[in-house]
């Protein structure tokens, strides 16, 4: 029997079974081969191992704080709605609680925020040799090792501020400075946005008074002018009494038939407007206003009995590093090490197979 090889050769039966017989003869070699450079595997999966157990030993360990922020609850925001009476009483309408998270975490995770926090207390912690190159490349290794993320998906209002460190009391310790920093920035925002509204909204009433008695004093003049005109009128045909009027006939005793009411009283309304020295209680409007005025002006949130963020538990200093990872690496550096030995021993093996081919 003949059969066709892969060359296109045809070879006898007993052809290609020695044929067979050698490519199994060679992988046992090959395996025998390996064995002889079992000294060599081990040596470099050795070095390896030992290069990799001084890197997970040696290394500084890098350490994690966690520190998690909540919203505020509503009686930390009470403060910040002094004088908010709401749209429908003619006031401002009350902060929410999402109103005033929203003011601390978007500093939280505001650039400005981490950049003072980096000049202000990361910067200070290096020595001068560390403070040497680039400052963007120094911030750059600062934002690797602090981060703001949001914790759950499901729970977007539950912050969590990372730092890590080989020194876990100072993480801890930056950690509580930038929630501290945050929240004072924050809270001043907060309170500055409500004096504001305030001042603005009593600013407001306060010109709508003047521009009412600006109103009531013209309108005062007016009347005046109107008496004396009709006053005249009534002393020039000596008509001094009006005469007996039904109701409906006294509603036309105005502008031109003013003089009708007689002079009497006329002079009598025009001595009293002339004596007055104040419209106000003739302002029907301007208690109403008064009042409004003294509760916008008078009103100033008290920064001590307002918050702007909860803390969800304590921030402890760690004491398990989260890097290296000891076992590990030392047992990536055995499995790569004996992986590499292996390689170089079969490029030995078949190079040795080769050259002695070749001869």
């Amino acid at each position: 029997m003949k059969f066709l090889t892969k060359d296109g050769f045809t070879v006898t039966e007993q052809t290609y079974k020695r044929q067979a017989s050698d490519d199994e003869i060679d992988l046992v070699e090959l395996f025998q081969s390996l064995w002889a450079q079992k000294w060599l595997i081990a040596l470099i999966t050795f070095v390896f191992t030992v290069g990799a157990a001084s890197y997970a030993f040696l290394s500084k360990p890098v350490y994690e704080v966690s520190a998690t922020v909540l919203p505020p609850s509503l009686s930390d925001i009470a403060g910040f709605n002094l004088g908010r009476t709401g749209a429908e009483n003619g006031g401002l309408e009350p902060f929410l609680v999402d109103d005033v998270y929203a003011v601390f975490t978007r500093n939280l995770q505001s650039d400005r925020s981490k950049r003072k926090f980096f000049k202000e207390f990361y910067l200070v912690s290096l020595d001068s040799a560390q403070r040497l190159g680039s400052q963007d490349n120094i911030y750059r290794a600062f934002k690797d090792k602090f981060s703001v993320k949001v914790l759950d998906k499901n729970q977007p209002d539950r912050y969590s501020i990372i730092v890590e460190h080989d020194n876990p009391e100072l993480a801890s310790t930056w950690a509580k400075q930038y929630i501290d920093q945050v929240s004072d920035r924050s809270l001043d925002e907060m309170l500055l946005n409500a004096e504001r509204e305030l001042s603005v909204r009593a600013r407001n009433i306060q010109q709508q008074i003047k521009s009412e008695r600006d109103s009531a004093k013209v309108r005062r003049e007016d009347r005046t002018i109107q008496l004396q005109e009709a006053l005249t009128v009534a002393d020039t045909i000596g008509f001094v009494n009006p005469p007996v009027v039904n109701t409906e006939l006294s509603a036309f005793m105005d502008g031109s038939l003013m003089y009708m009411r007689g002079a009497k009283a006329l002079r009598a309304e025009l001595d009293v407007l002339l004596a007055r020295t104040s419209d106000d209680p003739f302002i029907p409007v301007l208690r109403d206003l008064e009042a409004k005025y003294q509760l916008f002006a008078g009103v100033s949130p008290d920064p001590s009995n307002v918050a702007v963020f909860r803390q969800d538990g304590d921030i402890d200093v760690p004491d398990q590093p989260i890097k290296p990872k000891k076992s590990l690496i030392v047992a990536l550096g055995i499995v790569l090490g004996s992986m590499l030995g292996v390689l170089i021993a079969v490029i030995r093996v078949m190079l040795t197979m080769r050259l002695s081919m070749a001869q």
